[in-house]
């Protein structure tokens, strides 16, 4: 193993979406800082993949989201401007149910609490302005329209070269295999090329993460999850100046959809799949026929016209913490590493402001960010 005789400010481990963001947010901040990721930058082994992720406004899964959700818009603005990539876009989204669902009554409830513009549809309202759609006629609907899609690839690239532009080293294809606090309160990184010396570690592993920090076992659980793209009968319906992103609650469970952009075909996903807890170094990472089946039937029944030829499967993984909101914290035997994990499928879009967070967490031991649910010691009692 080669020793390099580098010592950082912090080293990140892992550079997907949250990785990369933090690596830019330290690295502007004037801070010698390592990136190193086991696979390529970008890459579709993990969780931050799927040529789009959807942003919102409207948040049902808790009030604490919403401060953060307005921050990761301005700061994903502010890639979008820094480095000319078309990292967000906004296509308006959709979150339906029956009434009492808390998919509706939830983003409803937070765009009435967060004076956030929005309007509610009934079934047919919605399928008249959007024909896409053909939703159960019981189903209610919270029109937002500064919702839309992240693009992820283009997100972790901007990123990157972003905190590369600004001093950071930043290793592809470079596996870590353990960390060590050193006598003088740092860290010791060793990996399968060399290792390394900083002050402060940062673990943004994702699938990965439970297996570098004990603290996080049993609190950072990987799953299986498959995408599918159809094609729609006409494309230009589900185009996104035409065709919102959506959340929806139907019998079948909860999914989430968008529109055409960059394969041709509208994407959807279930949220837990089919309920898959996997090793993320081993698991069946080809779609099988009955993941495209389950996206299917879906498809035929709400968005009959993109019911089409299948165009492309994916497999990814979630990460779920035992209430399924995210950890951010530091770990309790080890002020010096900063650690994000547990973002169970709802996580990409905030990845711009989890960067500044982890980075607070980083480089001044806390932040200004109300982080207080996500922080680990809530799981004192042991994951339930």
């Amino acid at each position: 193993m080669t020793e390099t005789g580098d010592r950082y400010d912090v080293v990140v481990i892992g550079v997907g979406g949250m990785g990369s963001a933090t690596t830019y947010h330290l690295a502007r901040r004037g801070l010698d800082v390592l990136g190193l990721e086991r696979y390529d930058i970008p890459h579709t082994m993990g969780s931050s993949h799927g040529i789009t992720r959807i942003i919102r406004r409207a948040y049902y899964e808790h009030p604490s989201y919403i401060p953060l959700v307005e921050r990761a818009y301005d700061l994903w603005d502010d890639l979008a401007a820094e480095t000319g990539r078309d990292v967000i876009h906004r296509t308006g989204s959709i979150d339906a149910g029956p009434e009492g669902n808390v998919v509706f009554e939830g983003s409803r409830r937070s765009c009435e609490q967060h004076d956030i513009p929005h309007e509610v549809l009934t079934s047919e309202e919605v399928t008249e302005r959007f024909p896409g759609y053909q939703l159960p006629e019981e189903h209610m609907a919270v029109y937002q329209p500064d919702g839309g899609f992240v693009v992820p690839e283009q997100a972790i690239v901007g990123h990157v070269e972003a905190a590369q532009a600004a001093g950071a080293d930043v290793h592809g294809r470079e596996q870590v295999h353990d960390w060590t606090e050193t006598p003088d309160g740092g860290v010791r990184v060793e990996t399968d090329r060399g290792t390394y010396e900083a002050d402060r570690l940062v673990l943004a592993a994702g699938a990965w993460n439970y297996k570098l920090a004990d603290a996080l076992e049993g609190l950072a659980v990987p799953e299986r999850q498959v995408l599918g793209w159809f094609q729609p009968e006409t494309p230009s319906t589900f185009e996104p100046e035409n065709f919102p992103v959506w959340n929806l609650r139907v019998p079948e469970g909860r999914f989430y959809g968008l529109p055409i952009y960059d394969v041709p075909g509208m994407k959807l996903g279930k949220y837990h799949h089919r309920d898959e807890q996997v090793d993320p170094d081993d698991y069946e990472t080809d779609p099988q026929p009955e993941d495209e089946q389950l996206l299917r039937e879906v498809t035929e029944n709400y968005f009959p016209e993109a019911a089409g030829p299948t165009m492309r499967l994916a497999t990814c993984m979630f990460t779920n913490s035992p209430d399924e909101h995210f950890i951010l914290d530091t770990l309790p035997d080890h002020p010096q590493v900063a650690v994000g994990a547990g973002f169970s499928g709802h996580g990409f879009k905030f990845a711009s402001v989890i960067g500044e967070i982890l980075a607070d967490l980083a480089a001044d031991g806390d932040t200004d960010h109300p982080i207080e649910m996500f922080r680990l010691e809530r799981f004192d009692d042991g994951p339930e």
